[in-house]
């Protein structure tokens, strides 16, 4: 039987041709069935005769569309679409099974594997549930999360550095848990949270904002050196001097309080800068579509007439909102 017709637990996979038939028969399948199906679909497109594309990827090729998976999905979550959600989550699932199928075939883990290792951490981070733990609230159950996971790693899960520091009779670094390869925003929210649950941390809002002042005054005293040329815009700074340096390392001291702040208040950082990012988008592009109507592009106005437009994009976003009662 050729892979157009490779078979499944549950029977053969149809051919290019019946995908209507298909997607009928899925329609009727348990959960757990859907979920085998999708693991023989993802194994014939890697076998031989399968994909071309997908039998050239590897471990490292695929991280990238991982990444674009994730911010596809928490875009489809912030403008509530949740037709497009459905799909980018069956697309980031889709990760999960390319690499649990890679694995398998590398002979390293499976998708059962993977399938285990979730259930069994479900379990033992959740004693408040599944055992005699108990947790009167949300900051109690985070608390014996991050004591849980400590455990876990002194029990032989930590990086061979955190295992040194235990044979040493060292306490494990409090921040290790905290990749240093997610995204900037994440990561400073993340330390800040972690280094807060040991007391380092503000202890009221004003302080933060008083810290917000000062960052912003030791940004701005650097940027009074720089040429007048490159503080009216006529030139740029070369990143390759000590000033661009003190420079950059202000601009980050700034973004780190304002993280915090973000903390403070239970706002999601990344999400409030792409919510920020989509409302440019919207409201630029309606000025463009504005100076197009008058036969002129954005380069060809002046700034005080798209400062104009731009203030007329916020104000009919502003009615639109209250019209729809928000």
């Amino acid at each position: 039987m050729g892979i157009n017709h490779l078979i499944s637990p549950l029977g053969p996979i149809a051919p290019a041709g019946e995908h209507q038939s298909s997607r009928d028969t899925f329609k009727s399948m348990s959960t757990g069935d859907k979920f085998e199906k999708a693991v023989a679909i993802m194994a014939r497109l890697r076998a031989p005769g399968g994909c071309p594309w997908d039998r050239e990827q590897t471990f490292d090729t695929i991280k990238r569309y991982t990444l674009e998976e994730t911010y596809e999905v928490l875009e489809a979550i912030d403008n509530r679409d949740w037709p497009e959600l459905t799909g980018e989550l069956g697309d980031l699932l889709l990760q999960v099974l390319f690499y649990a199928e890679m694995a398998q075939e590398e002979g390293r883990f499976s998708i059962d594997d993977v399938l285990d290792a979730l259930s069994d951490k479900l379990i033992r981070r959740h004693p408040h549930v599944f055992g005699d733990t108990t947790a009167a609230n949300s900051a109690q159950v985070l608390k014996n999360w991050e004591a849980l996971k400590a455990e876990e790693r002194k029990q032989g899960k930590q990086t061979k550095t955190v295992a040194d520091h235990a044979a040493d009779g060292v306490p494990e670094p409090l921040l290790t848990g905290v990749s240093s390869k997610m995204p900037a925003l994440i990561e400073a929210h993340k330390l800040g949270s972690k280094a807060g649950q040991v007391g380092f941390d503000w202890p009221e809002m004003n302080g933060l904002f008083e810290k917000l002042a000062e960052e912003t005054v030791e940004l701005q005293e650097n940027v009074m050196e720089l040429p007048e040329e490159v503080r009216n815009g006529k030139s740029k700074i070369s990143p390759a001097g000590d000033l661009h340096q003190r420079l950059e390392d202000e601009m980050g001291d700034l973004f780190f309080v304002l993280v915090n702040i973000a903390r403070h208040l239970s706002i999601d950082p990344e999400s409030a800068l792409r919510k920020a990012n989509r409302k440019f988008r919207r409201r630029f592009g309606w000025l463009e579509h504005e100076l197009h109507k008058q036969g002129r592009r954005p380069e060809q106005a002046t700034l005080d007439e798209m400062e104009s437009l731009w203030q007329q994009a916020k104000s009919l976003e502003k009615k639109g909102l209250e019209k729809n009662g928000q």
